[in-house]
């Protein structure tokens, strides 16, 4: 029994890890690992970026005109994003070293996309541009790693030098590097020392061998370019470019990607299940409406509860007021999510979702003449920015419990249902606060095709509270994707 069990585990494990990574290595399968330029030659840098180390190392590249390309640790480049932001400022190329240092044969293939989607992501908020090139810890792929659907070009190398261990010295590695000093090589080194098995002050001694290197390849002609300009007209590159031509998207990145509800771990998969199922029973208490089968939005008809809050009219929505509440429908939402391969294109699935719904919840309140009587249709939620496309004004939540509550409900419906909710939350805590979203019914029908003289107007007295509307301005220059932080509208309680 022992004895197979021993065999299929080292089936299981030769199949994920040992042959893949023996192919790629041998037969440079799926991998860029040597470029066929006489002149030019590749620097690359793992682990860093390094608060010390890093920055001297690219003093050292200004120096002598040199461009690399840096591998980075997403964890390290969370902790020191102006270090990251200068390699990009300063032209260098910057690739992926999963989130945190540890080997892919050690994670299931969704472990290792959500490390890479992590890392891409912090690249990305932090230089505008996401990275294209991906390098496993240790150059140790498995199976998922080459299959052809992936977005990024895997770069090992042709040389290293063991730089990593501080006891070989500058003098021993400046000479291991001349040797390898020539057209078309990869050379592999670490502007940090702080991975497993690395010394903390070997890049000291890497710099001082490196400059030496530096001032010989300028004497013998040769470049230090980035791996992108390696690759250019590189055999490699022939191979891939016409699958890139079809796929490479206006800033650079490959378009097709896994769909973002690959991210989700087995955990937060029952989580997810768990929620929408609480959800159904809310919605079944509480008898909800939607607005169509494949609807973005559940809705009710109630008496507002909360304080008042001003209209576009300049009218004031009072406690007792009738309302349409409304709700997002989680499921359809995390249905986009989950088919979704890119938040440009969740958003822009979201938008038109919107757009085809509010029409089709104008003509259901119009055969309800009960809901034509309602005052404004409301709603909070932690979107803070679009609501106003949509004919929406945006306002603050009174201070008390409610928004403490509210805030807290939102935060962890963030963190169950979107994919990379956890980062978001740690990354833009402060700017997660829900707001109140509101929308007269007379205004609402008017802007989605409605006669609005089918409306009841029983407000004069509202309308002498103030008729100066001071509404949130949306922010002309924030992202299709921030307008997505959060996935739910919560109501006020009964």
């Amino acid at each position: 029994m022992m004895e197979h069990l021993f065999l299929w585990l080292l089936y299981i494990c030769s199949f994920y890890a040992f042959i893949p990574g023996l192919i790629s290595r041998l037969f440079g399968y799926r991998v860029f690992q040597r470029g066929d330029s006489e002149t030019a030659f590749a620097l690359t840098f793992d682990d860093g970026p390094d608060p010390i180390y890093t920055p001297l190392l690219l003093d050292l590249l200004k120096k002598y005109g040199a461009k690399a390309t840096f591998f980075v640790v997403g964890r390290h480049a969370e902790l020191y994003p102006d270090i990251v932001r200068r390699m990009h400022e300063e032209g260098h190329q910057i690739g992926i070293h999963n989130y945190i240092h540890r080997a892919n044969w050690l994670m299931s293939p969704a472990a290792v996309r959500r490390q890479i989607y992590l890392t891409q992501h912090i690249i990305y908020n932090i230089t505008g541009q996401r990275p294209l090139y991906y390098r496993p810890p240790w150059g140790i792929v498995n199976q998922s790693d080459l299959s052809p659907n992936s977005q990024y070009d895997i770069v090992l190398w042709s040389s290293l030098f063991g730089d990593w261990r501080k006891r070989v010295g500058r003098q021993k590695l400046a000479a291991r590097m001349l040797r390898k000093l020539r057209g078309g090589e990869i050379m592999l080194l670490h502007d940090c020392g702080n991975t497993w098995g690395a010394n903390r002050d070997a890049p000291a001694e890497m710099l001082a061998a490196l400059e030496y290197v530096l001032q010989e390849a300028q004497q013998r002609g040769l470049e230090a370019v980035t791996i992108g300009s390696l690759m250019e007209g590189s055999k490699y590159m022939s191979k891939q470019r016409k699958d890139r031509t079809a796929h490479e998207g206006k800033d650079g990145a490959y378009t097709r990607r896994a769909p973002l509800g690959t991210l989700l771990s087995p955990f937060k998969k029952w989580l997810v299940r768990l929620w929408l199922g609480w959800e159904k029973v809310f919605h079944w208490m509480f008898h909800l409406q939607k607005t169509g089968a494949d609807g973005l939005f559940h809705y009710r008809l109630r008496s507002y509860r909360g304080r008042p809050l001003q209209l576009e009219t300049g009218e004031w929505l009072e406690r007792g007021d009738s309302i349409i509440e409304l709700h997002f429908d989680n499921r359809r939402l995390f249905e986009l999510t989950s088919g979704s391969r890119s938040m440009m294109q969740l958003a822009i699935l979201f938008i038109q979702g919107a757009r085809k719904d509010f029409p089709k919840l104008a003509v259901q309140m119009k055969e309800q003449p009960e809901l034509m009587e309602a005052r404004a249709l409301y709603g909070v939620s932690m979107i803070n920015r679009g609501p106003e496309k949509f004919g929406f004004a945006v306002r603050e939540l009174p201070q008390g419990m409610f928004a403490v509550m509210t805030r807290w409900y939102l935060k962890l419906l963030l963190a169950i249902i979107h994919p990379s909710g956890s980062m978001r939350l740690k990354e833009q805590s402060n700017h997660l606060i829900p707001r109140a979203m509101v929308v007269s019914t007379a205004a609402f029908m008017q802007r989605y095709g409605i006669d609005r003289t089918t409306i009841t107007d029983d407000s004069q007295h509202h309308a002498e509270r103030g008729a100066t509307l001071t509404s949130a301005p949306a922010e002309s220059s924030s992202s299709i994707e921030d307008a997505l932080t959060a996935t739910d509208v919560q109501t006020q309680p009964s």
